[in-house]
């Protein structure tokens, strides 16, 4: 790997409005360090990067944000350039760490293509938070993104993750669109057996942030939470 080309820091983000304080020292002192960043929304990361204090102003930051077709590898080689120049670069997501259900692994993988080093700084995670404050199994466990947007075929995806898992004795764990959070849980108790566990990890990092893991029969009894365009992780086992 040629020492004169850049690294790319892979950095983190709050995952809750005034959370800075979820974020490491050390990513503030490396974002310090850069002048030029990949975004996912420039102006979410501009208003990050301003709340950490750097001393040089934003305005000389070099902030693009990433390409929209993310299969072109051609413009993910353009904003990259500067690595190649010799300058580190960051890579900033909307919320939590880039590349883990937010975009950045395209940038990543373009990256080891060029020979560049790739640095991971550590910071908080909605799934992996999520997960250790669930109860639910964490030596093995499954991530699968969003589920199907289409409300018929919701009900059928879960009662495959909950035969999944079954099968593997292995956590099964998904985001939504926080408007479809409703629609979830009540898909959830209509399909799913009595005795699943179902974990609902919501608002993550704010002070109204809850982790709350039943089966779906207490579920029933409780009633679902209002949690209403809350960002929200769902486990189950």
């Amino acid at each position: 790997m040629s020492n004169n080309k850049g690294s790319l820091f892979l950095l983190p983000s709050p995952i809750a409005d005034h959370a800075l304080n979820s974020i490491p020292v050390e990513a503030i002192q490396i974002m310090h360090g850069l002048d030029h960043f990949i975004v996912e929304r420039a102006r979410t990361s501009r208003r990050f990067i301003g709340s950490t204090k750097p001393e040089k102003p934003i305005a000389s930051l070099s902030i693009v944000e990433m390409v929209e077709d993310m299969n072109n590898q051609q413009l993910i080689r353009a904003q990259l350039a500067p690595l190649l120049e010799g300058h580190d670069m960051g890579i900033l997501s909307e919320a939590g760490l880039p590349a883990v259900a937010d975009p950045g692994n395209k940038y990543v993988a373009v990256a080891h293509e060029l020979g560049i080093r790739v640095v991971p700084v550590s910071g908080p995670s909605s799934i992996m938070m999520a997960l250790i404050a669930s109860g639910l199994e964490g030596q093995r466990f499954t991530f699968h993104g969003y589920l199907s947007a289409k409300r018929e075929e919701v009900e059928n995806e879960l009662r495959q993750l909950e035969r999944r898992a079954e099968k593997d004795n292995a956590t099964q764990i998904w985001i939504e669109a926080p408007y479809r959070n409703r629609q979830i849980m009540e898909a959830a108790g209509k399909c799913l057996d009595r005795k699943t566990s179902f974990c609902i990890a919501s608002g993550l990092g704010g002070k109204d942030g809850f982790v709350l893991t039943r089966n779906i029969a207490s579920w029933q009894r409780s009633g679902w939470p209002e949690i209403h365009k809350v960002p929200t992780v769902f486990l189950l086992r």
